[in-house]
């Protein structure tokens, strides 16, 4: 959705961006909903139950480690296989950087 678009991972790393900052961050907006970002499984089994992230990417909650190197994960749908991927958090991109959200697999799969 255009409103969870064009956000960089986390507060730090909106504080980081010198020009052209988003508006948000992933981590910002999941706490304002309540919620918390996919972890790498989470989103490879929502994956299972549709098509996501097909033409966007959404940020992935991201190892400690990884990201106090800098660094978070994200991940997408292309070419018919889900893809995760690495890039330092002040990135994003303007059909990118979004966030998956779900309440939980049980609730899903009762729709």
């Amino acid at each position: 959705p255009k409103g969870r678009r064009s956000v960089c991972y986390d507060h730090e790393a909106l504080e980081k961006r010198k020009e052209n900052k988003p508006a948000d961050s992933a981590v910002n907006m999941a706490t304002d909903m309540g919620i918390e970002i996919l972890t790498e499984e989470q989103y490879m089994e929502l994956q299972k139950l549709g098509t996501f992230d097909a033409k966007t990417s959404s940020w992935l909650k991201t190892p400690a480690d990884i990201r106090n190197l800098g660094g978070a994960l994200f991940a997408d749908r292309r070419y018919g296989h889900v893809f995760v991927y690495h890039n330092s958090v002040p990135t994003y991109y303007a059909a990118g950087g979004a966030i998956s959200i779900y309440t939980s697999f049980a609730a899903l799969a009762a729709v």
